[in-house]
């Protein structure tokens, strides 16, 4: 067995692992928020890789650097950071109370996210298909259709998915504490 497939199989291990502590998505969102987090960051302090497939308006003030714009891009790294750490949260022991609003917050905040990135996702798709009109360059049309609106989606069902988890792993040490 060589250096590689030791690796694989110890990736394959903490997978297993993770996924019967019921941790994958948890794990999983925070590092979708880190990414897009650390996105939004690099683009706020001037780099501009990756910025053209956004598209339109947002591409029009990248370039122009407006410093209202470039603080809302900074503003939008931090509150993609603190949803990371917020689905943190879901690693701890919280009262009934806490857990129900942790579990709430997350699935409408998932929600949210899937549900922007399908509204995006449609109206990119119509404009597309020549059904609606929209100023967007044809090279970042196909970015926004094949991965900015999908990588959305994606956000909003690891969301969804570690609430779930997370409410059924309370769920279960209610049921074995009654017991």
């Amino acid at each position: 067995m060589n250096i590689n497939d030791k690796s694989l199989l110890l990736i394959c291990l903490v997978v297993m692992v993770m996924i019967q502590k019921k941790k994958l998505f948890i794990y999983s969102g925070f590092i979708w928020c880190v990414l897009f987090a650390f996105m939004s960051f690099y683009w706020a302090l001037g780099g501009m890789v990756g910025v053209k497939t956004l598209g339109g308006s947002i591409y029009q003030h990248a370039l122009k650097r407006e410093a209202s714009f470039i603080a809302i891009v900074w503003l939008t790294g931090f509150i993609k950071l603190g949803g990371g750490l917020f689905l943190l949260l879901f690693l701890k022991e919280w009262s009934i109370k806490v857990h129900r609003l942790l579990y709430y917050i997350s699935i409408i905040g998932g929600i949210f996210l899937f549900l922007y990135g399908l509204a995006n996702f449609i109206s990119l798709f119509f404009a597309f298909s020549g059904l609606l009109s929209m100023q967007i360059e044809g090279y970042a049309l196909m970015w926004r259709l094949l991965f900015w609106e999908p990588f959305w989606m994606l956000g909003g069902v690891l969301f969804i998915l570690s609430s779930i988890k997370f409410n059924e792993e309370k769920n279960v040490s209610a049921d074995i504490g009654q017991k």
